[in-house]
């Protein structure tokens, strides 16, 4: 059976750490260059969200997501780097086209934030089963109802790419046109869009009845099927995370106190 996630096991090291671990990286590594408005320290954690993936064996797996973000984000650099008031001080021209300092940092400073995010979710999303990091959190105490829109949420869009895939062949197979130039994809995505939506929607009515059939709303207490995943290095690995943000923090203050 095709997995609905886009976790894969590589049988790494990456793959045997804490969820809870991997979700304090996400916070450390958006918390402590927001606090120390440092977008080098923001280029810092991409770099080490970039090693944790390679040691993931999950790098090349980033690359799709990647690439459907800098669409967005070369918009951005090319919006804010020709009209953002207060630009003043050009920095490099192209044909006709002036781009202007001030524009050119504010937007590397949108795009260095952006990508640090989205790496530091990848090392979560790829390198995490996510019926463990479900059941992590309902044994911490968690509903039930929480964890499983949470983890509805990582498996919805490889779940819609795989339908729209299924969707698309057959539409081929009918005698539709889904390649071609620019015109023809546009002409066949609304074919294609309705019955993924539809897809959708039947799948999620399936499940809560299936839910309900096994007792998802029941009151007695529950006992799962897997045991907890957890190694010797997370203690540090939560540690040292832990004092990486108290020291962002105490930075900030003396920022304050200057």
């Amino acid at each position: 059976m095709k997995s609905i996630s886009l976790y894969e096991d590589k049988k790494t090291l990456l793959n045997k750490i804490a969820p809870e671990s991997k979700l304090l990286y996400i916070v450390t590594a958006i918390l402590v260059p927001a606090l120390l408005h440092s977008r080098w320290a923001g280029i810092g954690f991409i770099g080490a969200s970039i090693i944790l993936l390679a040691v993931g064996k999950v790098l090349r797996k980033t690359l799709p997501l990647l690439g459907v973000s800098g669409f967005v984000l070369l918009t951005v650099l090319i919006i804010q780097g020709i009209f953002r008031a207060g630009n003043t001080v050009p920095l490099f021209q192209v044909g006709p086209v002036t781009f202007y300092k001030e524009g050119v940092y504010f937007a590397l400073g949108i795009l260095t934030n952006v990508i640090n995010i989205l790496l530091s979710f990848c090392v979560l999303i790829l390198t995490t089963k996510p019926s463990d990091l479900i059941e992590n959190f309902i044994r911490r105490g968690f509903s039930p109802r929480f964890g499983y829109v949470f983890l509805s949420v990582f498996q919805i869009i490889p779940q819609m790419t795989e339908t729209m895939s299924t969707i698309t062949d057959a539409q081929r197979s009918r005698g539709m046109e889904t390649e071609g130039n620019l015109f023809v994809r546009m002409k066949a995505f609304i074919p294609l869009i309705s019955p993924v939506i539809m897809s959708s929607l039947i799948n999620t009515k399936e499940r809560a009845l299936a839910l309900e059939v096994r007792g998802f709303n029941s009151k007695h207490k529950k006992t799962y099927l897997n045991e907890e995943r957890k190694t010797g290095a997370d203690i540090y690995i939560q540690i040292g995370l832990l004092l990486g943000i108290l020291a962002a923090f105490v930075g900030r203050i003396m920022i304050w106190l200057r």
